[in-house]
């Protein structure tokens, strides 16, 4: 008993591994494509081909459901190689069958199995010319149009598929870029395009599976047919008419059985590589736009009832075919105008939503830079010009950006009903910083000599500097330009306006966040310095203000670095931010002396006398933060009108030379000359630079 009990025990083992074996995917398929291979060699019983038919059958049956109810392509990419595996089903059945036939075709038209008897009694009706004609015809088909059609579609979709691939990838990139998607969908999209160009390839190829087996069916019928034939007379001792009617039937049957699955799979492959670019499952995508135009169908309705009224036409099939046509037409054009209501509702419904509330947080909010427009002077955005002023704009943002050191804020343009047609106003801060008016269809012309211009137009004064122009018609153009005008268009008056007042408000708009964002954007070599210096040495804040000093005198922040460390240097002795910025200046002393120095290479200077110095020097009271100057009214007047003679004179003779001071005393002289005359530069010694050349053209 205990023996029996361990034998018994050991066959359940066994059977158990078998089924837990046949459960894994892997394995059963390994043993499946080994079976096929094996069928190859080894002969196989009639009743093992019966069942083996119908498993290629309904395999077939169901690679055809599948691709009826799929969604997309790649749903089913793994259809290349369930291909691969029917055509080596049926290629290996056919040669089981072809050796059941030939060997054992002489007893019968059961022979190679009930299921070829069947197909080939069935076909035939008992004439096996007929059953020829009608395997001919499916091999035709078969060969001929499906599958030559569906490779030539698989053929055409791989290379389009694939020349489109970078085109493709740059719009999922562009989309990144703009923020339209995210990382995740970005690698899942480029997964599925790689995929589809894979999967389109690889129908390319499986698709000579399906014409190579309708060719190999052709041959092994003729093989079989002529083979049954010659056997069946000369070693069977059959007629001819007995050996041609029972390996025809044998012959024709086995041909069928393997013809019909793969027309049926060939049939799925054209409908699959077809479907590449329509939307939802195949019913969806045919019932629903063969279905979808109530004329095309209310159309052929129309010409089944015209063709049902013609003589000799029977009636009862086209006037069926009408009725339903009419129907479906109908029925079409309800749900039309079904689906148009409810769209018509949903739009409508978004429409009543009340528009939510601006926060009134949002009143608080202030523009740095704005740009408001006269009605007349819209076409400068809306149309060709506005693109000139936009444009204008930009390379403006980007020239300051070079010029100065940080970006200016966005310049926000809106238009505005309130003013005059063809006025317009620059605010700073909301707080109006200049306003001039525009001719959109002239240009304004100047005389660089402020001479009267001889040309026909309206006298107006340039709104920028104050300059008496001229606006005048484009065909004055070339005849300005002859004579040496100045000739500009409005965008350019407004861009040129536009850069002075900010140039000229250009400490105002470096903020506390902008200050740390020139910080932030700095190299990693610099990092280091700028953790040293804040905030041990000076805070965010006091940096602010020292490049501010420098900004409001139109120096230049671009070289950040010789900056920070001309203020660390100076935080070793002072934490003034006067004498911060001074000691960052002279350490500016090549850039400054650059920026001043005129086309023939040298820096004109006038001087400011050893009197004025020490009138200077004396009235600075106080220490430290404190120190200011002290001096009388009377003085300073003096003061003043001395400047002014001096170098109205030199601008009449075209010099625009510097003022030039000691070190001690340049900031007190500055907070006076910017009052009276802003665009005076005011240097000290420690601000020219040893390589510079200068040229004195006189004193103060």
């Amino acid at each position: 008993m205990a023996d029996t009990k361990v034998e018994g025990s050991g066959a359940g083992a066994r059977l158990l591994w078998v089924f837990n074996a046949l459960k894994r995917g892997d394995i059963a398929l390994a043993l499946g494509v080994t079976a096929i291979l094996v069928v190859l060699i080894l002969p196989m019983p009639s009743w093992t081909l019966d069942l083996a038919l119908a498993v290629s059958m309904t395999f077939s049956v169901l690679i055809l459901m599948t691709v009826l109810f799929i969604a997309k392509p790649l749903e089913f990419n793994s259809f290349p190689t369930v291909l691969l595996i029917a055509t080596m089903l049926r290629l290996a059945l056919n040669l089981a069958s072809t050796r059941l036939i030939l060997a054992d075709g002489h007893k019968g038209t059961d022979a190679a199995g009930k299921v070829i008897e069947a197909f080939g009694s069935f076909v035939m009706s008992g004439n096996f010319v007929i059953g020829i004609i009608i395997f001919g015809i499916l091999v035709i088909v078969n060969f001929v149009v499906i599958t030559k059609g569906s490779g030539r579609i698989a053929e055409v979709s791989a290379r389009f598929s694939l020349d489109a691939m970078p085109g493709k990838q740059m719009a999922i990139d562009a989309d990144l870029s703009a923020g339209l998607i995210d990382e995740n969908t970005a690698r899942t999209r480029r997964k599925e395009l790689e995929d589809e160009s894979n999967f389109f390839g690889s129908m390319d190829g499986a698709a000579k599976f399906v014409r190579g087996d309708a060719i190999a069916g052709l041959m092994i019928t003729f093989i079989n047919v002529i083979g049954g034939i010659i056997i069946g007379v000369a070693q069977k001792d059959l007629t001819f008419l007995q050996a041609a009617e029972t390996y025809t039937i044998l012959t024709v049957g086995d041909g069928l059985v393997s013809q019909i699955p793969a027309l049926i799979v060939s049939t799925g492959a054209g409908l699959l590589v077809s479907k590449s670019t329509a939307t939802g499952t195949m019913d969806e995508a045919l019932i629903g736009q063969l279905g979808g135009y109530p004329r095309a169908l209310g159309l052929s309705s129309f010409l089944m009832l015209s063709l049902a009224l013609l003589p000799g036409i029977p009636a009862l099939p086209f006037l069926a075919l009408s009725g339903l046509a009419a129907a479906g037409a109908w029925f079409s054009s309800k749900k039309k105008a079904r689906a148009a209501a409810v769209e018509a509702k949903v739009l409508s419904d978004k429409t009543a939503v009340p528009v939510a509330e601006e926060p009134i947080a949002n009143a608080l909010q202030i523009d740095q830079v704005r740009l408001e427009l006269g009605y007349g002077l819209l076409p400068m955005i809306n149309g060709q010009g506005g693109q000139r002023l936009t444009d204008q704009i930009k390379s403006l943002r980007r020239q300051l950006a070079q010029e100065i050191g940080f970006v200016m804020p966005s310049v926000r343009i809106q238009d505005n009903l309130q003013l005059p047609a063809n006025t317009y106003v620059i605010r700073l801060k909301e707080i109006e910083a200049g306003r001039g008016e525009l001719r959109p269809s002239m240009l304004l012309v100047m005389d660089p000599r402020g001479e009267k211009i001889p040309l026909r137009g309206e006298e107006t004064v340039e709104p920028t500097f104050g300059l008496p122009a001229m606006w005048c018609d484009e065909a004055n153009r070339e005849e300005a330009l002859f004579r040496g005008y100045t000739v500009v268009d409005p965008p350019t008056v407004v861009t040129t306006h536009l850069t002075e007042l900010i140039k000229d408000n250009m400490s105002e708009l470096l903020s506390y966040a902008e200050t740390q964002k020139l910080l932030d954007e700095q190299d990693s070599e610099q990092q280091k310095l700028i953790a040293d210096l804040i905030p041990g040495q000076i805070t965010v804040g006091g940096l602010q203000r020292v490049l501010q000093n420098l900004l409001a005198e139109r120096v230049s922040v671009r070289d950040l670095p010789t900056i920070l460390e001309g203020v660390s240097e100076a935080c070793g002795y002072s934490r003034n931010v006067t004498a911060i910025t001074e000691h960052v200046r002279a350490r500016l002393a090549r850039q400054i002396s650059n920026d001043q120095e005129n086309p023939e290479g040298f820096i004109p200077m006038i001087t400011l006398s050893a009197q004025w110095e020490q009138a200077f020097a004396e009235a600075i009271v106080g220490e430290g933060e404190d120190r200011q100057l002290s001096m009388a009214p009377t003085r300073l007047q003096e003061f003043i009108n001395g400047v002014r003679q001096i170098f109205e004179r030199h601008a009449m003779m075209g010099e625009s030379p510097v003022l030039l001071t000691s070190p001690a005393v340049r900031p007190f002289v500055r907070s006076i000359i910017e009052r009276f005359r802003p665009s005076t530069v005011v240097l000290s010694q420690n601000e020219i630079h040893a390589k510079a050349k200068i040229k004195t053209l006189g004193q103060v």
